[in-house]
């Protein structure tokens, strides 16, 4: 059974997965207590992180002999080329496979640094110390690492689960207001998810509770062949906006917009009533996200997007609210799909 609570002024989420499994530890300079969740016998670390996070001052001391690698920032760096590239200048400083890699960063690096763990030596122990929101709640959670190809985002990959995760809440302070929104999106996604009223709480307690409710989704379905497609709530018309591009939108934006949909176009469905989606506009609003379209953005091309979206394995497919909580929906006619674009225009 997933818990959160209280230890040493820092909240503690246990993800069960038998012997893989680990603790997320939430709270206020929780990343100086990185030495202490340094997995047994490693005797050096490989800390991966982004520029802006080092100049951010943001450090951490494994406590063992370590070596500082910087990669550059944003969803760029997750290429094959710089994996290939971190595993060769760890093969160079000696790390062996009793060592650890500790990824310190948003998801970019976490994904990077995580995928680049999983296949070095055929997999080496992995600590996260994330330092944005979309991290925290999202990206350091469940054991998914990879990296993208120029035919498609994360199409090369790995399970693979860290040892332990760090959310500083401390480090949240040094980021724009972009950033924060775009963590805020995929936050917003969870009060669908568990009905969770996550407004009533302190930043702290809304982050564990996040990560509570992705845990117990991950134990009940690691590898994603159920139940954790929930997860994905939004993303479908989310990944449209994204690979369309030139709407200068942060993927948590583009997730707010994605759940507003999925609220319209279930209840044209019959799935849910007119008071479930001023709900989600609610929640959206509530968290000053878009709930709209962003201008000149095209129908006909978004619709056409959401046959190439990783779900959709037997055509379109959505999840989508309704009375049995949120589930797989697919054979939506493309007329509903472009009514309901429409209504959030």
């Amino acid at each position: 059974m997933t818990a959160a609570f209280l230890l040493d002024d820092a909240l503690r989420v246990s993800v069960e997965l038998g012997e893989r499994s680990y603790n997320v530890w939430v709270g206020p300079g929780v990343r100086h207590r990185l030495a202490e969740v340094v997995p047994p016998g490693a005797s050096r670390v490989a800390v991966v992180t982004q520029a802006a996070v080092a100049d951010a001052g943001i450090t951490v001391d494994p406590g063992v002999e370590h070596r500082v690698f910087i990669t550059d920032d944003g969803e760029h760096i997750k290429t094959m080329g710089a994996a290939e590239q971190l595993c060769r200048e760890f093969a160079q400083w000696g790390l062996t496979r009793r060592d650890a890699v500790v990824a310190v960063g948003g998801g970019a690096v976490t994904d990077l640094a995580g995928f680049t763990a999983a296949v070095y030596h055929r997999g080496i122990r992995m600590v996260y110390v994330a330092t944005t929101l979309l991290g925290q709640i999202d990206a350091s959670v469940g054991g998914k690492t990879g990296v993208n190809l120029p035919e498609g985002k994360n199409l090369v990959g790995a399970f693979w689960q860290p040892s332990a995760v760090l959310c500083d809440t401390e480090a949240l302070d040094t980021l724009p207001p972009e950033e924060m929104r775009s963590g805020l999106g995929e936050m917003a996604k969870y009060h669908f998810i568990a009905d969770a009223d996550l407004h009533s709480l302190a930043l702290p307690e809304r982050i564990a509770r996040c990560v509570a409710i992705k845990a117990e989704v991950v134990a009940a379905d690691e590898r994603e062949s159920g139940r954790r497609a929930v997860l994905n709530y939004g993303h479908t018309l989310a990944h449209a906006l994204e690979a369309h591009g030139g709407y200068n939108l942060r993927h948590g934006e583009a997730v707010a917009i994605g759940l507003v949909y999925a609220a319209e176009l279930a209840r044209r469905a019959g799935r849910i009533d007119a008071s479930r989606v001023s709900e989600h506009r609610r929640v959206v609003g509530g968290y000053g996200l878009p709930t709209s379209l962003p201008a000149g953005a095209d129908t006909d091309s978004l619709v056409e997007l959401f046959s190439r979206d990783k779900k959709a394995v037997d055509g379109v497919t959505f999840m989508l609210d309704g009375p049995n909580g949120i589930q797989p929906a697919t054979g939506l006619a493309p007329a509903l799909l472009r009514e309901s674009m429409e209504a959030i225009r």
